[in-house]
């Protein structure tokens, strides 16, 4: 749920590009709790004034900028959506500490381990890419299990409970990524087989209407995929 408007007392501005799994996670956190506000799409070879006056440090997207303040870093944005519109449903976090620190926990997994996998499988070819497939096998039945021990086992839908949370932004975020580059490269890093509660999990969360709204489709992260990776080679040739 997307709005090219915003009411005036309530600015919302998200700079990114629809093809980020990162921006994603902060389009999905957006709908979730049904907050209006402008997308304003960035050409990452020739960033903004306003990207760069937003965000001086990395200049990297997301950033949303909130009443003229901007945040940036995905989850970071996740959090801050959760604590600055806690009235509006869902919560994100649960409200036990323990439970909200597990949540923390599988959210870092996700971008120190998961992400970093995923990625080397983005960039290889050959013996690279199908070594780099496999290598990030173990880290998605981690995910699996933990799917299993925390939500599955009490009857819960999504790693958050029964509704969407923390840890469901952060790697259903990656989601349209992951199939694009998989379509690409032709690999299997969600095996049904062997991870049919995370198969299961992806195909609820992908089919949720709140989420399903926002998420780039196949052909859009198939073009990406592709180019992104010619540009690899390339510069791998030239190397």
């Amino acid at each position: 749920m997307t709005t090219e408007a915003c009411r005036e007392e309530e600015q919302v501005k998200l700079l990114g590009a629809n093809w980020s799994p990162f921006v994603v996670r902060v389009r999905i956190a957006l709908a979730l709790k049904g907050i209006d506000y402008e997308f304003i799409q960035e050409d990452m070879e020739n960033k903004s004034q306003l990207l760069q006056q937003s965000n001086p440090v990395h200049k990297k997207i997301p950033v949303l900028i909130h009443n003229g303040k901007p945040v940036c870093e995905s989850m970071n944005i996740v959090q801050y959506i959760e604590d600055a519109w806690g009235t509006k449903a869902p919560n994100f976090m649960p409200r036990d500490p323990y439970d909200r620190a597990i949540a923390r926990f599988w959210a870092a997994f996700v971008d120190d381990k998961l992400y970093p996998c995923i990625r080397k499988v983005f960039t290889g070819q050959g013996e690279q890419l199908q070594k780099a497939a496999e290598d990030s096998i173990p880290n998605f039945l981690l995910l699996e299990e933990a799917l299993r021990k925390n939500s599955c086992n009490s009857g819960k839908a999504y790693f958050g409970g029964d509704e969407i949370g923390f840890v469901d932004i952060a790697l259903g975020g990656m989601l349209p990524f992951l199939k694009g580059i998989q379509k690409v490269t032709d690999t299997v890093l969600i095996d049904g087989a062997k991870m049919p509660l995370l198969s299961a999990w992806m195909d609820r969360f992908c089919k949720s209407n709140e989420v399903k709204e926002v998420l780039p489709d196949l052909a859009t992260m198939v073009e990406h995929v592709l180019s992104r990776r010619a540009g690899f080679r390339l510069l791998h040739a030239r190397n």
